[in-house]
């Protein structure tokens, strides 16, 4: 084959397609899932690499955290099987240190070979049904409790899937059909991968996609480096409150900018605790490389240039670096504050490009129990709170951020568990005043429609006063979250047990105000007042 020189046009036309592929990838894992974590809420990522493991393209809607985490997997799967791959080949973890941070998190890839060389990677991460152990809890005090443990290995070997895998799997986990389901969905994810990608090098004649990623990644690095010069040298410094386990955590950041390069350090924050809310390094850093792409260059396909000029640290044994064997089922609870820690440092030197305090991390909800003929079931079902306002305009109601993850319709909700659903409303008086409202959370309840009772945990943040989301440039601070049982509130961070006709209610987190609220227009406020987004 023929080399074809990577002029503008040509390099235009040949990323886009790359992001093609991995949307085109997307769209054939959703309409092959099994479950609505993937269906339905969107937590799942597509990522291609090169042949080095590092980051061409990733499916559009997929979790932002993502692209950092496969493709440090992919890398991690490299060393242990360097010598030792073959053509339909696929490799599978959920290691919380060599992953994405909790054991749901199934990431699995496939090399792709071209004349018996590998060029690249297919990589897919989706967030199971179930993984096994305690249904996920923020109280869980280790890994240990939180289910089954998959090392880095092979899980299909030239396209055969490893049967006494499948067996451990089905076994140790409440829904297996759906589990294996949304795993073979992702096979079918890296080989579309793998087809279109081989298929596009045909066309243009590519040997290795070693140029492509270099001009991908090299252009999109020093726009990066270009973004971050335009910021004023120095150090911006952030801290942050969340609810905790028992006692808040508090986290402290220091951003210095200085020569194109961001240096993110955590130095401060609290140790790891004996609960599910640690967070592995992989995680932090992703969710603060996040932060600042967000802020700086939104516009830039994510890829593994983009995030070349940001370092990340913090102190091992931290919150924010748990070390084995800490549990991090519910790490989100933690990580999710991260990019807008990134976004309020950043505010003083730009605070008509960042937006008040979200009414995230997104919530969740996980349920258990047996249904009325017996069989078990296990699902979750999101939530998600207010987004902040900006200088510019108010706030989005009932938006996912820094995740991309949707809330899970009433329908498919009332379908696959046995409850009664007896309202999904948006929250009144949630979002922060100000000049720019802050967007409103939501409120749903449910009801245990079964005879036998249910195991609830719930994936429940910013339900402290001093956590409630904060506002910007003089604008209030977004409504804290509640999570009620039966009517009285609980502690969102330990198991309940729901007995039958039990009712939930749980409400979720308003987003920040901007500016004074005394500059609100009078025909603003009367509109919050007829669409109910204020009470009288």
């Amino acid at each position: 084959m023929q080399r074809t020189r990577l002029d503008a046009i040509t390099l235009e036309l040949l990323w886009a397609r790359l992001i093609s592929i991995v949307d085109e990838a997307a769209v054939a894992m959703v309409r092959t899932s099994f479950s609505t974590n993937v269906r339905e809420s969107n937590d799942f990522a597509c990522v291609l690499a090169d042949a080095s493991g590092h980051s061409l393209a990733q499916a559009t809607h997929s979790i932002p955290s993502f692209l950092n985490t496969v493709p440090l997997t992919i890398r991690h799967f490299i060393a242990e099987f360097a010598d030792d791959l073959q053509p339909d080949d696929v490799l599978i973890t959920n290691d919380i240190w060599q992953g994405t941070g909790h054991l749901p998190d199934i990431t699995v890839a496939k090399p792709i070979f071209l004349d018996g060389r590998i060029i690249g990677w297919a990589g897919s991460v989706a967030h199971a049904p179930d993984i096994g152990g305690r249904i996920r809890s923020a109280d869980a005090r280790s890994v240990f409790e939180e289910g089954l443990q998959i090392p880095i290995m092979k899980v299909m070997r030239g396209g055969v899937i490893d049967k006494v895998f499948e067996q451990i799997l089905r076994k140790n986990v409440r829904v297996p059909d759906q589990v294996m389901g949304d795993l073979y969905a992702q096979f079918t994810a890296l080989q579309r991968i793998e087809q279109r990608v081989l298929a596009q090098m045909q066309e243009y004649g590519l040997e290795s996609l070693e140029e492509l990623a270099h001009e991908i990644q090299s252009r999109s690095e020093a726009a990066m480096r270009d973004a971050i010069c335009k910021i004023p040298e120095g150090v911006y410094r952030q801290s942050a409150i969340t609810d905790g386990v028992g006692d808040p955590i508090r986290l402290e950041m220091a951003m210095t900018v200085k020569d194109g390069s961001i240096l993110v350090d955590y130095g401060g924050s609290d140790p790891q605790v004996a609960a599910s809310i640690n967070v592995c390094m992989a995680y932090t850093k992703a969710y603060t490389c996040y932060g600042v792409r967000t802020v700086l260059l939104p516009d830039v396909a994510g890829n593994e240039g983009v995030i070349t000029p940001i370092e990340v640290t913090a102190p091992p044994g931290s919150i924010l670096n748990a070390l084995p064997p800490a549990a991090g089922g519910a790490r989100a609870l933690v990580g999710h504050m991260l990019p807008m820690m990134v976004v309020r440092a950043l505010a003083e030197a730009m605070p008509d490009k960042v937006i008040a305090t979200v009414g995230s991390p997104l919530w969740c909800a996980n349920v258990a129990g047996q249904r009325d003929d017996g069989s078990p079931y296990a699902s979750m079902f999101f939530m998600n709170g207010g987004y902040g306002a900006s200088a510019h305009r108010d706030g989005i109601n009932v938006l996912s951020w820094p995740s991309n993850i949707s809330s899970t319709p009433v329908e498919m909700i009332e379908q696959l568990l046995p409850v009664r659903v007896h309202h999904r409303r948006l929250r009144q008086d949630g979002g922060g005043d100000g000049q720019f409202r802050g967007g409103t959370g939501q409120e749903i309840k449910f009801e245990n429609a079964s005879g036998f009772p249910m195991v609830v945990s719930f994936m429940a943040e910013r339900t402290r006063p001093e956590a409630a989301p904060a506002g910007l440039a003089g604008g209030g601070d977004g409504a804290p979250g509640q999570v009620l049982v039966d009517g009285a509130t609980c502690n969102p961070k330990v198991q309940q047990v729901i007995g039958p006709n039990g009712v939930v209610e749980l409400k979720t987190p308003g987003g920040g105000g901007y500016g004074l609220p005394g500059r609100r227009s009078p025909e603003k406020l009367e509109r919050d007042r007829l669409d109910a987004y204020v009470s009288a």
